[in-house]
């Protein structure tokens, strides 16, 4: 079963995001958070059990997206995380602040929601999928076929 955090601060997002995973992923464990803020307190708490993809909006107020993404990324703890930046923002420029800051993703949100629904169903069988990759190490004959 995958699980989902997603930083979400728009409501309609909120709603629109939870009815498209739950349509294409109705296993899918989502938790939401609403900014930037509630993120790292939420991931280090003693016993935290940690999602293994970050849905992640990149405008908030208070703690934004770009700063949430270099938080998480300077905690060698919360490596496994894949963070997918899912954003109404096509700017280049923060698409390549977000890659340089460790994002595994960014992804624009369409406005209609059918593809809005395919965009993110897509997002989590690639994402879900790689998470539970396991790449043995160099030599290793069981990788060998």
């Amino acid at each position: 079963m995958t699980s989902v955090l997603v930083v979400e601060d728009s409501p309609e997002d909120v709603e629109a995001i939870e009815r498209a995973i739950s349509r294409s992923h109705p296993r899918a464990h989502l938790e939401f958070l609403r900014s930037g803020d509630e993120v790292l307190p939420r991931l280090t708490v003693a016993g935290a059990v940690l999602p293994g993809i970050m849905l992640l909006d990149l405008n908030m107020p208070g703690e934004g997206g770009l700063a949430v993404i270099r938080q998480v990324r300077a905690d060698a703890t919360l490596d496994g995380i894949r963070i997918v930046v899912f954003t109404s923002s096509e700017d280049q420029a923060e698409a390549d602040a977000c890659y340089a800051a460790g994002a595994d993703s960014y992804i624009y949100k369409p406005v209609n929601f059918a593809l809005f629904q395919t965009v993110l169903r897509q997002t989590l069988d690639y994402w879900g999928n790689v998470a539970h990759i396991v790449v043995p190490p160099p030599g290793d004959s069981s990788a060998q076929t």
